[in-house]
């Protein structure tokens, strides 16, 4: 495939409009939640991991109080976080640590325009990037991901169910680094909005440093371009914003997080 090379341009409030419904869409899609639904974006997986249930939106500061109310009753007892990302009114984090909210980390979006050609990167020996395909493959990526991001390893089981019962798993690619026939790294790309979301890049710890994640990531970039995409999107972690960096990323907002007090 032929990538026209021009120069990054700046994005608009169109531009960044979609990259927040992509995000949108990817987090929502672990629950039952219902983006037409009242004045949050809230979602529910029902797992015990604050990764798969929080609010993702507030769409108003003026009713912050009853969308605090229902947000809890929605989300009683599971732990969730509150995401405030650039979808997000103004003031929304000053609002929330004002009702007792704790901020608990800063993480930078990111994005990339894909109109360049993606370069292949530094190769490492005996590795290859793989969609993954099936039941088994969707069990090992899971059990990958898990590990890195702290996932409790009963609660696997339901977190591969979630993942395979999906409504927009037509959207998705997941990918899997697969050294010397073993899994050792993932990322899973979701496109949609004209968007190439990429998320859950993480590569077991005894692999790290070696140009796995930034091989995944090439691979995602060029799901992203094959599938008509106008640009990738990510959310680093400020240690792996580097990284991001040298793959032709630039940060241009945050998503902060949030806990609430039971």
């Amino acid at each position: 495939m032929t990538v026209t090379v021009r120069r990054s341009r700046a994005l608009d409030a169109e531009d960044m409009s979609r990259v927040t419904a992509n995000f949108r869409q990817y987090v929502m899609g672990w629950g039952d939640g219902d983006p037409s639904e009242g004045h949050v974006d809230c979602y529910r997986s029902g797992l015990a991991q604050p990764q798969f249930n929080g609010v993702v939106r507030l769409r108003s500061l003026d009713m912050i109080g009853q969308v605090l109310t229902t947000a809890r009753a929605r989300l009683a007892g599971v732990p969730w976080w509150w995401w405030v990302g650039p979808d997000s009114p103004e003031g929304t984090g000053a609002a929330l640590t004002a009702r007792g909210a704790v901020a608990l980390t800063a993480m930078p979006l990111m994005i990339r325009w894909l109109d360049r050609l993606v370069e292949p990167g530094r190769a490492v020996p005996g590795l290859g990037v793989e969609t993954v395909k099936g039941p088994g493959q969707l069990r090992e990526l899971v059990n990958v991901y898990s590990t890195s991001i702290g996932v409790t390893p009963g609660l696997e089981p339901n977190v591969v169910r979630i993942e395979a019962e999906r409504a927009d798993n037509a959207d998705i690619v997941r990918l899997a680094a697969v050294l010397n026939g073993r899994m050792v790294g993932t990322t899973v790309v979701i496109a949609t909005h004209g968007i190439a979301g990429i998320f859950l890049v993480h590569v077991a710890e005894a692999h790290r440093r070696h140009g796995i994640g930034a091989a995944l990531t090439t691979v995602a970039l060029r799901i992203g371009q094959q599938r008509g995409m106008s640009l990738a999107a990510f959310i680093a972690s400020p240690a792996g914003e580097p990284l991001y960096r040298g793959l032709g990323f630039e940060p241009v907002s945050e998503y902060r997080l949030f806990g609430l007090p039971v």
